[in-house]
């Protein structure tokens, strides 16, 4: 190996050094962000905050000094914290192996029990220990969610964060437990700040105004968002909803800020058009289907006429799902999809494509489509295609301007959720028609 090679390698290898390594470690950094002494300090800092002998009222203290401290740190300097957490503080394997053993040792006897809860005991980490502290000052949860969503886009790269991620995700999925959510109407009498959120977070259709959010919040429309108390003024996910008069079939006059407000008395459908997820860190924890829930309960109470529930959903994989398997004969006659006619035979095929897209496609079990896979996963069915519906540039970027309906049938949303469990998504009659 030559000198330069040798000198890539060590850099290489210095690289990936974990923080164990690092840490017996006395002289240069190796282009690390942390020295070994600093390192040292603030894995000595992290421990205080688990330490057992101090009180949770201290360790909440020692916890928002060192927020407080992340707060100033450089990216770096982040990133050697979460690899201390991840790489510190998990379970002690040799409590792990021994309570293992006695649990297999103790099957089928009157241990089993007591094998089985010690068992879980070893499992529990400091590092759990030390998160349920950091929560517990004022600002805690922010902190940690804020954390979470700068973690997430380097898990990809770095596996010696997952054991933090992990972490993160399972004790996110008890502390934001719908149980422990409230369901708000936003309104345009809400405060300022709050429906600035909507305008922030609006994640479907971009809020061009403010005369764009006040059509949104109109007297005809509902807006519902889950809030947690330790988030207190940031909806944690928000629906969108249309009060009309049938299903709708195009996303245009729903945005139109100039129409009237519908005639509520004449009501009977309810839209769910734009459904919206603000906090990054809680990717993964599932809230999604108890917000469609409560909210079709709450419209009911307040309009009995209501019967038909549905979305006005995005297709947003399909043009990519095409190029990689229609016909490139097909594609190439869709430069302009909105100038098709209804018999144009461009245009059936595109629909029948589309139909078996969210019909029939699967992978590992799933709907293909990411929007299909939360509307179907709650139990609802694909119900109705709409040509031209929403002709936007995101529209025809994403779908060449279609847009489905997907239904909620209160009454068969288990026995959807059935059928998908085996490999069969729901979908109308209609849908079937498009793609025999």
């Amino acid at each position: 190996m030559n000198a330069l090679a040798a000198l890539t390698s060590g850099v290489r290898s210095t690289e990936v050094r974990t923080t164990r390594e690092r840490l017996r470690a006395t002289f240069s950094r190796h282009h690390e962000a942390l020295s070994p002494r600093a390192l040292r300090k603030t894995l000595t800092e992290l421990q205080s905050i688990v330490d057992g002998r101090v009180s949770e009222v201290e360790a909440g203290r020692r916890a928002r000094a060192f927020a407080a401290w992340y707060a100033r740190a450089g990216e770096e300097e982040r990133r050697d914290c979460w690899l201390l957490i991840s790489e510190q503080f998990g379970p002690d394997p040799a409590k792990i192996q021994i309570a293992r053993a006695h649990y297999d040792i103790a099957q089928g006897t009157a241990e089993e029990g007591t094998a089985e809860v010690r068992l879980r005991k070893s499992l529990v980490s400091a590092r759990a220990r030390m998160l349920q502290r950091f929560a517990a000052f004022p600002e805690g949860m922010r902190f940690l969610v804020d954390l979470r969503a700068e973690l997430l886009p380097h898990l990809k790269s770095d596996k010696r964060l997952l054991p933090l991620d992990s972490e993160l995700e399972s004790l996110f999925s008890t502390w934001f437990d719908v149980a422990f959510l409230e369901l708000r109407r936003i309104s345009w009498d809400s405060p300022a700040s709050l429906v600035e959120k909507l305008i922030k977070y609006e994640a479907v259709h971009d809020i061009r105004s403010w005369a764009d959010v006040k059509n949104r919040l109109d007297s005809d429309r509902r807006c519902y968002g889950f809030f947690h108390p330790r988030l207190d003024g940031e909806p944690l996910i928000f629906v969108e909803v249309a009060l009309v008069d049938q299903m709708a079939d195009s996303i245009t006059p729903l945005l139109d800020e100039t129409a009237e407000a519908a005639d509520l008395t004449k009501a009977t459908t309810a839209i769910f058009y734009s459904i919206s997820n603000t906090q990054a860190g809680l990717r993964g924890v599932s809230f999604g289907d108890s917000l469609i829930k409560r909210v079709v309960e709450t419209l009911k109470a307040e309009f009995p006429r209501l019967k038909t529930f549905a979305t006005l959903s995005p297709i947003p994989g399909l043009r990519s799902w095409l190029a990689k398997n229609a016909p490139a004969g097909l594609l190439a006659q869709l430069d302009q999809p909105l100038q098709l006619g209804p018999k144009d035979a461009a245009r059936v095929e595109l629909l029948a494509w589309a139909a078996r897209y969210l019909g029939k496609e699967l992978v590992n079990g799933q709907p293909v489509d990411p929007v299909a896979r939360f509307h179907l996963g709650n139990g609802a069915r694909v119900e109705r295609l709409n040509w031209a519906a929403d002709p936007s540039p995101k529209g025809l970027k994403q779908s060449y301007g279609l847009m489905v309906n997907y239904l909620y049938d209160v009454k068969r949303l288990d026995k959807h959720r059935q059928q998908l469990s085996q490999g069969q998504i729901p979908i109308s009659g209609a849908i079937e028609d498009l793609y025999r």
